[in-house]
């Protein structure tokens, strides 16, 4: 069974340049514009540190 990744835009993402991502176990980012392109793959551990270091 293959289980459907839910996308939602990123909030960091501006209006001419769009990120497209899903937050998980494992976080998968893509470009809106180009969606059938490939696509990040991070354990999602490591993208919450990403984050919490860019939001300080």
């Amino acid at each position: 069974m293959t289980s459907e990744i839910t996308w939602h835009k990123s909030s960091y993402s501006s209006s001419s340049s769009c990120v497209e991502v899903s937050e998980g176990p494992t976080t998968h980012l893509r470009d809106t514009q180009h969606r059938a392109q490939a696509q990040l793959n991070v354990p999602g551990s490591e993208w919450n540190a990403l984050l919490s270091v860019l939001t300080r």
